[in-house]
């Protein structure tokens, strides 16, 4: 196959060695003892996948009968990124000041937020980065801004607790982490608390639903029942500057 580089901007194709030589790496984990069978094994999974030629260019076992492998090798599919469709941010990005000021011409008062890790997820990396005060890369997180109200529950919270302590706090935005990925566990969580707020308050009441993860696909918010997804990468900023548009759009009674 031919390795000159695409030029037309409206596909694109992986690039390895040199550009355009649709050459790609992958990982994964095969049950199977290390040796030269499992090694075919991956050829074969490689294969099947598309990647032609293909070879193992690392194997370790990690376990009784289980080998982690990494495979590089060549496709020859192209990507049309004018296909592509991600969820775009719709909301201008805000500085701390024009937080504050939205949240306080619009809300006459400070928005409460409540964040936590639902379920038995125990990481708390995440929210902590976006609540807490020192926040990340060089962003500080919401507790700096002063028209907001932040309340940290922390990790392993159970679904019936969050709901009562946003009702406690009268939150105007409730706000989850999941890291924790195995079987699906953070799409059943966030469907779960969701379907519970929508059970435990009037729609006019409801806070903003925002949930946020390194696995969530941010185009599922219909399915998972919230109002945004955040996914890799999210800063304080982006979710302060969220909060502050939803404003715009609707302002939720409170008792």
């Amino acid at each position: 196959m031919s390795s000159e580089p695409i030029t037309d901007p409206k596909v694109v194709r992986p690039y390895g060695d040199t550009t355009g030589d649709g050459m790609i790496q992958l990982s994964f984990t095969l049950p199977l003892p290390a040796g030269k069978r499992g090694e075919g094994a991956a050829l074969q999974l490689a294969g099947k996948m598309g990647v032609d030629p293909a070879m193992v260019v690392h194997a370790r076992p990690i376990g009784d009968g289980h080998t982690f492998y990494v495979v590089y090798g060549r496709v020859n599919h192209l990507v049309e990124p004018a296909k592509v469709v991600v969820a775009e941010r719709d909301y201008p990005l805000l500085s701390p000041k024009d937080v504050n000021t939205a949240i306080r011409d619009r809300l006459r008062r400070k928005m409460v937020v409540v964040g936590a890790c639902i379920g038995t997820d125990a990481h708390t990396v995440g929210i902590d980065a976006i609540l807490n005060l020192k926040g990340i890369a060089g962003e500080k997180g919401l507790e700096y801004y002063r028209e907001l109200r932040v309340v940290n529950l922390g990790a392993q919270v159970a679904v019936a607790d969050l709901v009562q302590a946003a009702a406690d706090e009268h939150a105007d935005a409730v706000l989850v982490s999941q890291v924790v990925t195995q079987r699906d566990a953070h799409l059943h969580n966030v469907k779960a608390m969701s379907a519970a707020f929508r059970e435990a308050f009037p729609a006019a009441r409801r806070p903003l639903l925002v949930a946020g993860g390194p696995r969530f696909d941010e185009l599922m918010t219909g399915e998972l029942g919230v109002d945004r997804i955040f996914g890799r990468g999210t800063t304080p900023r982006e979710v302060a500057s969220y909060l502050a548009h939803s404003l715009a759009h609707t302002v939720r009674s409170r008792p």
